[in-house]
């Protein structure tokens, strides 16, 4: 799981990129759990918190641009 500091260093595609990354990977996860293949299931909460994180760092970057026009 990257750390904050490391997400802000990230540009705006970057984090998009990383946020389909974790996506697909919770997708993944997911359906391995409907199947009973996964013994760790601790990581979807974490990519869960993740994404969070990520939508959170972009949400912040739209409304600064959006208060940089006014």
């Amino acid at each position: 799981m990257a750390k904050v500091s490391e997400l802000r260093a990230m540009d705006d595609d970057e984090l998009r990129n990383k946020l389909e990354e974790a996506r697909s990977e919770l997708f993944n996860l997911r359906f391995q759990v409907a199947t009973a293949q996964l013994s760790n299931v601790a990581r979807i909460g974490t990519l869960k918190h993740e994404i969070a994180r990520i939508l959170t760092l972009l949400r912040e970057r739209e409304l600064e641009v959006v208060a940089g026009e006014r």
